[in-house]
């Protein structure tokens, strides 16, 4: 049986445009992204976010029918769900932010059911670090693998909140611009170093149609990205780390190797959540599918892993 998984984030609601398309309101969120992501391969897994009464049900039947636990989702009587709304350019690589609505996310005070008090892997979601801080104190588990992602508006805002929860995971997985903003250094490599340093184990560095790096205090692991014409990168990260967290619930140890074969599959997964607006893809993809581009990128590029899923 594969290894538990807690993923702690928002259900939202988003609206995007591109250069080419406008969404409207439709389902976002970090934990929505995660949990489709994890869902192609396990179901063992629970949800911990906030919505509020504004938030349709079949949002959330959507997100229970991926196989997770929702006990975790609290409901907030008369109060707006966390909005966000962006808007990507020609260089779809780059967005500015529009509106954010926190809604319920204002007062979120983060409460896991005893059931995954003692989950095997814990996905903290994009949040501020107070709520991450508050979500670890409660885990009991023993040998708990903590995956964290985090952006540079808590860089910029609550640097000391962040790195009191840097210092409590085991990985941190951001993108470039962001390794640069956190640790003030000049290359990618001393970055991750000096990220280390902060108490992780490993660093993931990712850098969009570059890739991705992997970095442990003695090893490197540098990945290319699998290439698509991107429709809406939004949830990307998310998918990644939803896939990155599936392979390591499968896997017997989780060492450098094996987070290896996690950087591929949340490669992979992250490829499909761009091809179009939203969720739609990666919600809707098959377990099928994603072997066969799997496969595709370990031939393409010569990579000499056995990934099991």
């Amino acid at each position: 049986m594969s290894k538990k998984i807690l993923v702690i984030g928002t259900l939202a609601f988003d609206s995007i445009q591109t250069p080419f398309f406008n969404s409207g309101i439709i389902l976002g969120g970090a934990a929505t992204y995660i949990s489709f992501a994890i869902s192609k391969i396990s179901n063992n897994f629970g949800v911990v976010s906030v919505v509020g009464d504004d938030f349709p049900l079949e949002y959330l039947d959507k997100i229970k029918l991926t196989g997770a636990d929702i006990s975790g989702v609290e409901i907030v009587k008369n109060k707006e769900s966390f909005f966000w709304s962006g808007k990507y350019h020609k260089d779809i690589n780059k967005r500015t932010t529009l509106e954010t609505r926190l809604g319920v996310l204002e007062n979120f005070n983060p409460i896991i059911p005893k059931k995954f008090l003692d989950s095997d892997i814990v996905v903290l979601g994009n949040l501020h670090p107070s709520v991450q801080n508050k979500s670890i104190i409660q885990l009991s588990g023993k040998n708990q693998f903590l995956i964290l992602d985090t952006m540079n508006f808590w860089m910029d805002n609550n640097l000391e909140d962040l790195n009191e929860v840097i210092s409590k995971v085991n990985l941190i997985s951001i993108n470039d611009e962001e390794a640069y903003l956190l640790a003030k250094e000049k290359s990618l490599d001393n970055c991750a170093y000096k990220i280390i340093n902060k108490g992780p184990q490993y660093v993931i560095i990712k850098k969009g149609e570059l890739g991705a790096e992997l970095y442990s205090k003695d090893e490197k692991f540098s990945l290319p990205s699998f290439k698509v014409e991107a429709i809406d990168p939004t949830g990307a990260g998310d998918s990644f780390a939803g896939g990155l967290a599936t392979y390591l619930s499968k896997s017997n140890n989780i060492d450098f190797n094996s987070l290896k074969k996690g950087l591929i599959l949340g490669t992979i997964l992250a490829s499909f959540t761009v091809e179009s607006l939203g969720t739609k893809s990666i919600e809707t993809v098959v377990k099928k599918k994603i072997l066969e581009r799997l496969e595709m990128f370990l031939i393409k590029n010569k990579i000499d892993l056995n990934l099991s899923i």
